[in-house]
């Protein structure tokens, strides 16, 4: 424990070390994307319904988009539990002629005016997924500001991104209630990991009753797999949320982080205020140093699960169709790397 301690506190040193190791390993810079995957008849195409509620200056023009979009109006504006589809057309007239809100709009449009990019990132993600995954039902795709009442909404029909939690790291305008270290993971870049992540639920078939912190680790470590075979161009940091120099030091320090987790005995640790520790959001986990990131367990279950499916060949269907967290750990023949 104490040579844990100790290490980190040469966070930078090693950090320095790491990044070369790690950039080796994982580096997008040198990544293509898969020209036969790509070549599938699927397109994304955003309706941007920020806009047309905003502009909508009317009971009658807020009605029709009703209409036209009902299962927006049914999971994202929730009708059903007004008394008339009118009386919320009247909440979101009042609602646009707020100052704050139309000034968070036009922030918004002024930081997305053009969602080119995002549109092809989507498209791209969706056709990975339904590569490997031919049940995978692509969602509608709407972008929205809802006052940060919702960042990412979706299920089998609609994918909403609520775009005002996406702006720059530095405006004026933040996400409430949220803490520096999640709130500065609500940038532009992690729009596409953070929704192929959502997805991976879908497809993650953890076995989650035995409530322990292994349990916990490899569910995670599947989904940030997941996300990364989608996203193989994708930089680690905005799938696991660590800047480049927390993923560098976690490699260079990861026999000890390992070393703390044997010998504390924590993979089959069913204290649920226990396994927050490890897997919880923080800033850090102290339990091992105040310079190790928060949610390292997760870290680390995605290293024990990306040696799981590449020791063993198998399938990402395959993967994440195991349900079985104490088999995936067993025969995943992990060892932390010797920097």
């Amino acid at each position: 424990m104490e040579r844990i301690k100790c290490l980190y506190q040469n966070f930078w040193l090693y950090a320095l070390l790491g990044l070369v190791l790690v950039s080796c390993k994982r580096s997008p810079e040198t990544c293509q994307l898969d020209e036969d995957i790509l070549d599938q008849d699927l397109e994304v195409n955003i309706t941007r319904l920020e806009e047309a509620f905003f502009e909508a200056h009317d009971k009658e023009t807020i009605l029709r988009l009703f209409e036209a979009h009902p299962k927006f109006a049914e999971r994202m504006l929730f009708i059903d539990s007004y008394a008339s589809s009118e009386e919320l057309a009247d909440e979101i007239l009042l609602a646009n002629e707020d100052s704050l809100m139309r000034e968070l709009y036009q922030e918004v449009m002024n930081n997305f005016s053009d969602v080119g990019k995002l549109e092809k990132d989507l498209e791209n993600a969706f056709k990975y997924i339904k590569y490997y995954f031919p049940e995978f039902n692509v969602p509608k795709v709407y972008t929205f500001v809802s006052g940060f009442a919702s960042d990412i909404y979706i299920d089998q029909d609609i994918l909403v991104i609520g775009l005002d939690y996406y702006l720059p790291e530095t405006h004026s305008f933040q996400p409430p209630d949220l803490p520096l270290y999640i709130a500065k993971r609500y940038q532009k870049d992690y729009i596409v990991p953070n929704v192929v992540t959502a997805i991976s639920a879908v497809f993650n078939e953890t076995d989650m009753r035995e409530s322990t912190l292994l349990a916990e680790m490899i569910y995670y470590g599947k989904a940030y797999h997941f996300t990364k075979s989608i996203l193989p161009c994708t930089s680690d940091k905005y799938i696991i949320g660590y800047t480049e120099e927390e993923i560098a030091a976690c490699f260079a320090n990861e026999e000890f982080i390992w070393a703390h987790f044997v010998e504390e005995d924590l993979f089959f640790e069913t204290n649920p205020f226990e396994i927050r520790k490890y897997t919880g959001e923080a800033p850090a986990t102290d339990e091992i140093s105040p310079d190790a990131p928060g949610r390292i367990g997760r870290w680390l279950g995605w290293n024990i699960v990306d040696d799981y499916r590449f020791n063993n060949k198998f399938s990402l269907a395959e993967l994440m169709m195991e349900r079985n967290a104490d088999k995936i750990f067993r025969q995943s023949g992990y060892k932390p790397r010797h920097q």
